[in-house]
């Protein structure tokens, strides 16, 4: 649930997600394991998006209920919001088991953070091709990414859905009792 317009102000970013996601709650559970490997506390808070926009409007009155569901939000204590690879690198700062990692998207280079602009990509990638994956809640796929799913099943669809029999002979075990003593 998410925290009402009058519960304590969070003091811990809270990261919502779809829970009708297959994808997204599988990462869900990933994160809420991972924040809780080193202490009792969680460093974070991983929450459900859920179908109630005026509760999200409650962590932050930005907040879309449409947006959040096509993008990973992390709400941070102050109230700011960060969207997507910004999203993923701070949740990686987050988690015990990632801080090493995480530690390279702030490294800035003449002011470009380049491992911050793949990890951008990565999730831009990701979140096109979530539906490939069998999730239905997450909508229609890209135009790119139809024609990858189109490629996937081109061999379905020159060869059909069944393997044909093979005219090579199968090694198969052959009973007792057809072996001659």
């Amino acid at each position: 649930m998410i925290p009402s317009p009058t519960s304590p102000k969070q003091n811990k970013p809270v990261l919502l997600f779809d829970n009708e996601c297959g994808v997204c709650r599988r990462i869900a559970a990933w994160v809420k394991k991972s924040a809780q490997l080193k202490s009792e506390e969680p460093s974070l808070i991983v929450r459900p998006i859920g179908d109630d926009p005026e509760a999200l409007r409650a962590l932050n009155p930005a907040l879309d209920i449409w947006e959040a569901y096509a993008t990973i939000h992390l709400v941070m204590p102050d109230g700011s919001m960060k969207r997507g690879g910004e999203a993923v690198a701070e949740v990686l700062r987050k988690l015990p088991p990632t801080r090493w990692l995480a530690r390279s998207f702030s490294i800035s280079i003449f002011g470009f953070r380049p491992f911050q602009a793949l990890l951008n990509v990565g999730y831009f990638i990701l979140a096109d091709v979530r539906p490939l994956f069998g999730c239905e809640s997450c909508g229609t796929p890209s135009l790119w990414v139809r024609s990858i799913k189109w490629l996937i099943n081109l061999p379905k669809l020159v060869f059909g859905r069944q393997p044909r029999p093979s005219v090579t002979p199968h090694f198969t075990a052959i009973s007792k009792a057809a072996h001659p003593k």
